[in-house]
């Protein structure tokens, strides 16, 4: 593997090897909650953000439909406190039942269960306490919202079994990661829609596409140890197969637009609201261009910029509520 071994840095602070360097959880978090918060990868934040961001993508084009609503800045603000929540009490459960494969891949050896920081017990106790909180969030929201909220906990639970049995495992983590956009839209309309669907398959299939980059760094120690993935399954056609979901992404989430905004008649809100997908896909574009396949920092590098690839959605979509 190459850029992702464990450094002598990582040994000596317990700092997990594909953190951030010079992350606030090594360096100024106090030491009892470091293992805690390196379970939540707060160390790593793009996880939280590719949580959140369906989130205010649904929340924004409900919005445009009908209206900016005070409750709507609740609404984003409890999102993403429930995301940083959600992803971390995700992540320790991927992280438990992942604890035997994490300690035979050279990137997540480090992580604190494998490396000793925390036991299993600890880390079902900081994973409860995640999922309290973050219900607590939840029941500020009407009831249709929170029946979201706790039907997306079962994707959640099944995602870190899905690469034993499927070579697709990166459609389960596209499942849960992108119930926001269900969720979001619920939450300031009452009800679903199918431009709520559709938003929501665009963000499946682009997880497919973000998360097989990801899993790109980790193929070779995957085949050692039997895991699945759609990088070790799509293996140098990828290029190929990510074109596909790029292409799949800007077309449903063009759908999603054009159902929620066609209606209302408005052309100046209807062209903001379409430059959503549209900005996205040439982002994804520039990102495929970069690619290399066999180089663990780019894909790393690659799958971190997904970040902005959601945000030039998300502005777009705001732009066509506040509009």
């Amino acid at each position: 593997m190459t850029g992702n071994s464990e450094t002598p840095e990582a040994q000596i602070t317990g700092q997990v090897a594909d953190a951030y360097r010079g992350n606030w959880v090594d360096h100024t978090a106090p030491a009892f909650s470091r293992p805690y918060l390196r379970l939540s990868r707060a160390d790593r934040p793009i996880g939280t953000w590719l949580l959140l961001l369906p989130c205010w993508w649904s929340i924004s084009l409900a919005a445009a439909t009908d209206g900016l609503r005070l409750f709507d800045l609740w609404l984003a603000i409890g999102c993403a406190i429930g995301a940083f929540l959600m992803r971390g009490a995700g992540c320790t459960w991927n992280d438990i039942t992942d604890r035997d494969f994490d300690g035979q891949v050279a990137r997540t050896r480090s992580r604190p269960i494998p490396s000793g920081q925390v036991t299993v017990k600890q880390a079902l106790g900081w994973m409860v306490l995640q999922t309290g909180v973050a219900a607590l969030i939840l029941f500020t929201f009407n009831w249709a919202a929170i029946g979201m909220g706790v039907l997306a906990l079962a994707p959640v639970a099944i995602y870190p079994f899905a690469k034993r049995f499927t070579w697709w495992p990166q459609v389960f983590l596209g499942i849960a990661f992108n119930w926001g956009a269900l969720l979001g839209w619920v939450a300031h309309t009452g009800s679903l829609s199918w431009a709520a669907v559709l938003l929501y398959l665009s963000g499946l299939v682009w997880t497919l596409f973000y998360d097989t980059i990801y899993a790109h760094q980790d193929k070779e120690d995957d085949a050692l140890i039997g895991v699945k993935s759609t990088a070790r399954l799509f293996g140098t056609n990828t290029p190929r197969w990510l074109g596909l979901f790029l292409v799949l992404t800007v077309i449903l989430m063009t759908g999603s637009v054009l159902l929620a905004l066609l209606p209302l008649g408005n052309p100046l809100v209807l062209v903001i609201g379409l430059a959503a997908p549209w900005a996205m896909g040439w982002h994804m574009l520039g990102q495929l261009r970069q690619l290399d396949i066999d180089n663990a920092d780019i894909c790393l590098d690659l799958f971190r910029k997904s970040r902005n690839t959601g945000l030039l959605a998300a502005l777009f979509l705001a732009g066509s509520a506040i509009v």
